[in-house]
């Protein structure tokens, strides 16, 4: 039987900065935050990881501000200095290959192509870093980079607001019966405007 785990960092993914406030690439931030306010906890800044840090019974809830590309700055050095082990830290970021609401659990793998996730995989040196993937929508006809840090649509906003609940979900449930049991329960649930 799995060992049910304790994550005892989440690092919600975005870019720091009100311009970047209501973009795809913020999904993280967006997931960090709700949970922050579900455990009543308060961000504040810390400069030795350039990082919003919330310490939430046991857990922090960290929203690096190094920009998306230097996320593993933060991260490593937050893991390295609390001695954490890669399964008790967990990713939460966009995806633009998943359709809009979609939530994708994994134990390991590459980056996809996602740069702060990237970065934090090369600053760990292993692929094997818990992530939590929350789909933003494919670009269409714009490029990827406009895309993701482009807005959402009025439209698309219900469907956000229950993807960062449902992710949310996600890694509560993963805390009390287990990442395997998670990713049975999450991975599966599809949902698009």
């Amino acid at each position: 039987m799995e060992q049910t785990g304790v994550f005892r960092l989440v690092a919600g993914l975005g870019n720091p900065g009100r311009e970047y406030a209501g973009t795809r690439h913020n999904v993280g931030f967006l997931v960090a935050d709700e949970l922050a306010r579900r455990s009543a906890c308060q961000f504040s800044f810390h400069s030795k990881w350039n990082s919003l840090v919330a310490t939430c019974g046991g857990r922090a809830l960290m929203k690096p501000q190094t920009f998306m590309n230097l996320s593993g700055e933060a991260v490593a050095g937050y893991t390295r200095f609390f001695k954490l082990q890669r399964e008790e830290v967990l990713i939460v970021l966009d995806d633009a290959s998943l359709p809009l609401g979609v939530l994708r659990l994994r134990k390991a793998g590459t980056s996809g192509g996602h740069n702060g996730l990237e970065s934090i995989l090369v600053h760990l040196g292993t692929e094997a870093v818990p992530r939590l993937r929350v789909g933003v929508g494919a670009p269409g006809d714009k490029g990827l980079h406009d895309h993701v840090l482009g807005n959402f649509d009025p439209a698309e906003e219900p469907f956000l607001q229950e993807a960062v609940a449902r992710a949310a979900d996600a890694f509560e449930y993963s805390n009390a019966h287990g990442f395997e049991a998670a990713m049975n329960q999450f991975n599966q649930k599809q949902q698009e405007p």
